[in-house]
């Protein structure tokens, strides 16, 4: 967890460009396991909501930035999973449901799978796997 905290901050504190050299690419988890299969590679889950400003602002300053865009591109499959996304997702034979938890609010299976800590989430969070999940 400590690792996935200072690769975050490290890539807050990145000089930042406005321009892109190339488009990020971010993969679905589908896509991700046969891509696996081809050509192995870590992953980079970032885990996030739409009401958290850390992680609005993370989308539009880190993922925008040209030099994390190519490193990201070339060494990894990054995936970004909305911690509250309401769609089934299948990945590893499974499939991951959203699970209520009051009035409007709720967690995906799949994100609090990977991204909870003694079974709390927090916003941000990324996420590290190896080429075997």
């Amino acid at each position: 967890m400590r690792i996935c905290m200072l690769s975050v901050l490290l890539f807050l504190y990145l000089p930042l460009q406005s321009q892109n050299i190339e488009p990020l690419k971010i993969y679905s988890f589908k896509e991700v396991e046969q891509l696996q299969k081809k050509n192995q590679k870590p992953l980079l889950v970032f885990i996030y909501t739409d009401w958290c400003k850390i992680c609005y602002g993370m989308k539009k300053t880190t993922f925008n930035n040209s030099n994390i865009i190519q490193l990201l591109n070339k060494k990894y499959y990054l995936l970004m999973l909305n911690g509250e996304e309401k769609k089934d997702i299948s990945f590893l034979d499974k499939t991951f449901t959203y699970k209520p938890a009051g009035n409007k609010t709720g967690v995906h299976e799949l994100a609090k799978a990977l991204g909870s800590i003694n079974g709390k989430m927090s916003y941000p969070t990324s996420i590290l796997l190896n080429s075997k999940f």
